[in-house]
């Protein structure tokens, strides 16, 4: 079921490898999307901060992996273009056990930096007793979040992207069965949502680490020798690639602290309107990670051709896509927020729909920049994704602090420094492309 990237109809093969990566993380987003659905309508206002405010963490903590992985993927995928079969096999070796280590480093630092995790995030008294027993249980899942995006990264790097939906179909399903089982049936409260999605997450995680092993013998036979050459590629291409994913969500992670401090009616309106806004642009994300694989396929089979022909195609789709999905978010915001808590929470869902028409109205800047990440990372050259996501959220984060704390301004000062931030960092790497061209389409640099 792997797919060649550098043969046939450019935008053919881009869109038909895309569609099932924008499915499976789509699916992916109803994990923490049944969560927060089920525990917004059935056990109120300050269980729905609480995992509102868990979500934001959680994407802090597996970008980490997440990074590490689609790292890895971009130097699988220039592998697999270039037709180093014993090369592919060595990166996969020392990848696995690097990016391993870094999952059970951080699962252990999660547990230990619970408390901490209060302060900095200056969650109220009111809530944190209930996000406290909700992330006890879910950090419990980041091993099964790295065996996931590990094995999904290397059968997507190979051209195979079905794999990878199926064994999220599969987990999403259960996990919302699982939710309204333990909520509802079980009554356990935040507790039951966090194990319904565990549970979910290891099924997912497990099931497709045997997959691979079984249906990749390449991996598992001949000697697996690791070349320190080979450790210092995988670390320059998974460590950066890493650290635009972290830095990125810590931005988000602060200002979640920000939003935190203006009370739990702020609290859950983002916690539910940040679902709608990241399932919304998850898509074109999705696609920008498609467009990163297609790309670093025909960077290593060094067709020039090709990879123009991908960029133009991948813009145009991607800006057709964000200007569509704008429309209808912004003209359904209300009915949207409802899904998430009753009527009667008019505070919320006002405020809920403020954000939503802000960030709405500007999908095609975070669509630029998607693409741009993923153009960056394919052509080796990770640190400008690096440059890109520090503007992006530098930016955001300052005038989140700065414009918040004016009294006319006051919370949409937060959410009006989203789309300024895309914007300042898509005319970075747009100009750092047009200036930088020949040279990145070099391969003698």
């Amino acid at each position: 079921m792997n797919g060649d990237l550098t043969q046939g109809p450019v935008m053919r093969s881009m869109l038909l490898f895309a569609v099932p990566m924008i499915l499976g993380n789509l699916l992916q987003q109803c994990y923490n999307i049944a969560d927060t659905l089920i525990v917004g309508q059935f056990l109120g206002k300050n269980a729905l901060a609480a995992v509102g405010s868990s979500f934001t963490l959680m994407t802090f903590l597996t970008s980490i992996l997440l990074g590490l992985c689609m790292g890895s993927g971009a130097l699988f995928s220039i592998r697999f273009g270039q037709r180093d079969e014993a090369g592919l096999r060595e990166a996969v070796c020392a990848s696995f056990v690097l990016i391993a280590f870094a999952a059970l480093l951080l699962s252990g630092a999660a547990f230990a930096g619970l408390d901490f995790l209060r302060r900095f995030l200056r969650v109220p008294a009111e809530v944190w007793g209930l996000m406290r027993e909700y992330l006890s249980v879910i950090f419990c899942g980041i091993i099964a979040t790295f065996l996931y995006n590990y094995f999904a990264s290397l059968l997507r790097a190979l051209g195979n992207s079905v794999v990878p939906l199926v064994f999220l179909a599969v987990s999403a399903v259960l996990n919302i069965a699982l939710d309204l089982w333990f909520v509802l049936g079980f009554e356990r409260g935040v507790t039951g949502a966090a194990e319904a999605t565990v549970i979910a997450q290891y099924i997912s995680g497990i099931g497709i680490a045997v997959y691979a092993w079984f249906r990749c013998p390449q991996f598992r036979t001949g000697r697996c020798s690791i070349r320190w050459n080979c450790v210092r590629e995988i670390a320059g291409f998974s460590i950066l690639t890493c650290v635009q994913q972290s830095v990125m969500n810590l931005g988000i992670l602060m200002v979640q602290g920000l939003v935190n401090s203006f009370g739990s009616t702020v609290m859950a309106a983002f916690a539910a309107a940040v679902k709608i806004d990241a399932f919304a642009y998850m898509p074109v994300q999705d696609f920008g990670n498609a467009f990163s694989t297609f790309i670093a396929q025909n960077y290593g089979a060094q067709k020039e051709s090709r990879i123009r022909a991908g960029l133009k195609g991948a813009v145009g789709a991607s800006m057709l896509f964000c200007a569509a999905v704008s429309a209808l978010v912004c003209f359904f915001a209300h009915p949207l927020m409802v899904l998430f808590v009753g009527e009667s929470e008019t505070g919320i869902i006002l405020e809920g729909v403020r954000y939503l028409r802000i960030e709405g109205m500007f999908y095609c800047g975070i669509g630029c920049l998607f693409l741009l990440y993923g153009l960056y990372r394919a052509l080796g050259k990770p640190g400008m994704s690096v440059v890109l996501t520090a503007i992006s959220l530098g930016i955001r984060v300052t005038l989140a602090y700065v414009l918040s704390a004016v009294p006319m301004i006051g919370v949409i000062g937060i959410w009006w420094s989203v789309p300024i931030g895309w914007a300042m960092a898509d005319t970075v790497g747009i100009l750092y492309y047009i200036f930088r061209k020949r040279h990145l389409l070099s391969w003698e640099n």
